[in-house]
């Protein structure tokens, strides 16, 4: 085994979370938000720890489609583990951008964020995250789905085979 394989880890923790939308993205009320997502994706891609994240050609995920819903906004990410990605989200830009979340975004009552343990290398679909979400919802914490509160460790960490239900929907 090379040095580099046994330095690298078997697992990387990917992050969902979805946000709905108070205004139109191109609305006056959401320019804030709109201008600083190219400075907090670029700390992100340089901070400690990162991975990876879901883009469109335009730099952003904001016009991928989620839950078939045009109000919702989907972030989607990868990150070597918890620590990196709280080190992250609780600092810089990103810390401002959370302290005004209310401002863009509605509240809402279910689940819209979740994390799993996928195996190095593997970039999730927004559809993986639609079921995980969904799964997280319909379950609480497990570990096929989990939160930063509620987490579980990597090993062991293949990947469960989970079928969303047809008549299950969501209400987000």
């Amino acid at each position: 085994m090379t040095d580099a394989a046994a330095t690298s880890p078997a697992f990387e923790l990917a992050q969902v979370n979805l946000a709905r939308l108070k205004f139109p993205l191109d609305s006056p009320e959401l320019k804030d938000f709109v201008d600083a997502l190219d400075p907090v994706n670029a700390d992100a891609e340089a901070a400690d720890g990162y991975v990876w994240r879901l883009q469109s050609e335009e730099g952003n995920a904001t016009d991928v489609p989620v839950f078939g819903d045009d109000w919702l906004i989907v972030n989607l990410t990868m990150w070597r583990d918890a620590n990196a990605l709280t080190a992250y989200m609780y600092q810089g830009r990103h810390r401002e951008m959370l302290a005004r979340r209310r401002e863009w975004f509605d509240r809402v009552q279910e689940a819209m964020t979740a994390l799993w343990w996928v195996p190095a290398g593997h970039r999730p679909t927004v559809a993986e995250a639609e079921a995980r979400l969904l799964h997280l919802r319909a379950h609480g914490p497990t570990p096929y789905a989990f939160t930063l509160r509620t987490s579980f460790p990597a090993q062991g960490a293949e990947p469960v085979a989970f079928e969303v239900p047809e008549d299950l929907g969501c209400s987000v």
